[in-house]
């Protein structure tokens, strides 16, 4: 009686086997398993067909490091991030393995918290895996650390701002089109006395976002104040703070403006311990799209920059690096477009004409945190 491939499978799988065992299965030479393995286009498919199905019946995991050596790659790339505890980088991690799954990629992970001698740990075990590519998602990384990667012809993957080398290729978020989408959202609804939260200023990124607010605010004919900007640190302790900075201005801003939805969030918090209503006596709007964004109370107006578009752009970027390094037709640059997403936290400035005309409709009664 034939036996079943579950069965065969239970009497076949050691607790060690290498190819020589799939060899056998298949009635083929080690080497006809290892071209397989590695996917050389010159391995007869009949012969190849049998090799992935002895691999099947087996159970057998190909040893990747053996691959490495015999193709020359690693299919493994690097990913650095700049800190694990803001969501909005877990979010992307996932996104990316998501993305490099699909392409058959592993991901080695790194985390620099801003620092760069965990940055130089992160590339130094990057280096020593060998792997085929790196995403930098990071900020402030020293010349002499890209020189490790660069003298070894690593690909590599910057957001925003890159050196000039032809193994870089660059992410360009457009900022400025979700920013004025933001900002002419609230000129729309009568607010002038707009203030911003910006992140670190020795970052690109924040200052990329500041500037861009600074630059809707022009449009719509309002110049900001040195008082309406304030320095923030991307964290919920940079809003509370920021936030706290705002409210002993001359005048309090109707809006709020924010360099990402963690320093928003962190507005929202101290605006809640001091009873000012949102979106009622002020609103606020963030950066980024967090998950989290959509379960906060007031749900957040947020500004939105897709993990999803930065990994899939970040992988196919680097596979043109590692896939087609030579190509001189190939594209440097990818954009990454953001968005206005408006929930919650955003309304008439209080005391308006359309404010009242808003609260004489009590059937349309806005939602606040009181």
């Amino acid at each position: 009686m034939k036996k079943s491939t579950k069965t065969r499978k239970r009497e076949l799988a050691p607790g060690r086997m290498d190819i020589r065992d799939v060899a056998r299965r298949a009635n083929v030479s080690s080497a006809t398993v290892s071209r397989t393995i590695n996917q050389v286009s010159t391995v007869n498919p009949q012969l190849a067909k049998r090799v992935w199905q002895a691999i099947e019946d087996l159970n057998y995991f190909p040893n990747t490091q053996a691959r490495a050596l015999v193709s020359g790659r690693s299919r493994i790339l690097g990913l650095i991030i700049s800190e694990i505890t803001n969501p909005f980088f877990p979010e992307l991690i996932q996104q990316f393995e998501d993305v490099a799954v699909e392409s058959n990629y592993e991901v080695l992970i790194g985390s620099t918290n801003y620092d760069p001698k965990r940055m130089f740990r992160c590339i130094r075990r990057m280096l020593e895996r060998k792997v085929d590519g790196v995403a930098i998602m990071t900020f402030g990384i020293e010349a002499p650390l890209l020189d490790e990667l660069a003298a070894r012809q690593v690909p590599l993957v910057f957001i925003d701002t890159g050196p000039d080398s032809p193994f870089v290729r660059t992410l360009k978020v457009d900022y400025q089109t979700g920013i004025r989408q933001g900002v002419q959202h609230l000129a729309a609804l009568g607010h002038r006395r707009i203030a911003f939260i910006t992140g670190p200023l020795a970052l690109h990124s924040a200052k990329a976002r500041r500037d861009a607010f600074a630059k809707a605010m022009r449009e719509i004919g309002v110049t900001v104040s040195p008082e309406s900007i304030v320095e923030g640190a991307h964290t919920l302790e940079g809003g509370t703070e920021g936030m706290r900075i705002l409210a002993r201005n001359k005048h309090m801003p109707t809006a709020v403006m924010c360099s990402n939805d963690m320093t928003a969030i962190g507005v929202l918090h101290e605006l809640y311990k001091t009873n000012t209503r949102v979106p009622d006596e002020i609103s606020v709007i963030g950066f980024d799209d967090i998950r989290i964004a959509e379960f906060t109370f007031p749900p957040l107006t947020t500004i939105q920059m897709s993990c999803s578009d930065i990994a899939r752009s970040a992988i196919e970027a680097l596979r043109a690096g590692i896939e087609k390094p030579n190509d001189a037709s190939a594209a440097r640059e990818w954009t990454i477009t953001t968005r206005l997403i408006v929930r919650q936290t955003t309304s008439y400035p209080r005391g308006t004409m359309l404010d009242n005309q808003q609260q004489s409709k009590p059937s349309r009664r806005r939602r606040s945190n009181s």
